[in-house]
């Protein structure tokens, strides 16, 4: 499973010496658990899939911390969470490009877009952007 991988990526990184991605995985690992603990009330368990959800926003989360070190001139911060995004993306999977999106809204016998995006959300959660996808079924209307 995937966050046994974390798991141990995070013991390496504490064994190397790494403070940038101990730092990081430390994050993660913590929202990680909170989803955990958020399925177990509802009754679920914690899958691969929410764990690429929590490096999606992450990734999204650090981008814009970087645009504002990059406004303020402080190039170290930049470099640590450029690097922090490079770890982040080691593990998501890959993500479904915009034809393959476009192939599989074609296939649909319902291109709605609460159809559309209930059965992405269903069947790829965690391979796509969910915002491609509505760009794409939008540009297909």
């Amino acid at each position: 499973m995937l966050y046994d991988e974390i798991k141990k990526a995070n013991i390496q990184a504490m064994k190397d010496k790494d403070v940038v991605a101990r730092n990081f995985y430390s994050v993660v690992l913590n929202k990680i658990k909170l989803e955990e603990i958020r399925k177990r009330e509802k009754g679920g368990d914690i899958e691969d899939a929410d764990i690429s959800n929590i490096f999606q926003k992450t990734i999204k989360e650090l981008e814009e911390e970087k645009q504002n070190y990059s406004k303020v001139g402080n190039d170290k911060e930049v470099e640590n969470i450029e690097y922090q995004i490079e770890i982040a993306k080691k593990y998501l999977p890959k993500m479904l490009s915009e034809d393959e999106i476009k192939e599989i809204i074609t296939s649909l016998p319902d291109k709605s877009i609460s159809i559309v995006m209930k059965y992405f959300k269903e069947n790829y959660n965690g391979k796509c952007d969910m915002r491609m996808v509505q760009e794409v079924l939008k540009g297909m209307a």
